[in-house]
């Protein structure tokens, strides 16, 4: 079964830093772009920031300059590093992944693409 698995969220002070991890298992064709998603309670669950598998970024502008997403493509992995936390960057954040998997039909063989979220953690960032 292929799953995301983060790690790396916890409660830090006003201006600390955490830095989180989202590593792909299991029977995977292919991981595309890869990105970090977060949600507060009552509040739609927003992007924070993606990259390419070419490395290319997008974030959103209320992290621009604070937070840096990178990936290691040979372990299927993303990182969320994030600095100078402010309170209303606290959130449950999720790794998202675009990924594919082969199947095989009476057509013949395909590629078939779909969403990967992991369980999610924790960010608090005390004032």
């Amino acid at each position: 079964q292929v799953q995301l698995v983060e790690s790396g969220g916890g409660l830090v002070q006003a201006g600390g830093s955490l830095r989180l991890s989202c590593a792909a298992s299991g029977s995977i064709f292919s991981i595309n772009a890869m990105g970090w998603y977060r949600q507060v309670p009552g509040k739609q669950r927003e992007l924070v920031a993606a990259i390419t598998t070419g490395g290319s970024t997008n974030y959103a502008d209320s992290v621009e300059g604070r937070f840096t997403i990178s990936r290691d493509n040979a372990k299927d992995t993303a990182y969320l590093q994030m600095s100078n936390l402010k309170p209303e960057d606290t959130a449950v954040y999720y790794c998202h992944a675009d990924a594919a998997r082969t199947f095989t039909s009476s057509s013949g063989p395909g590629v078939l693409p779909y969403s990967l979220w992991g369980q999610g953690t924790q960010v608090t960032a005390s004032s």
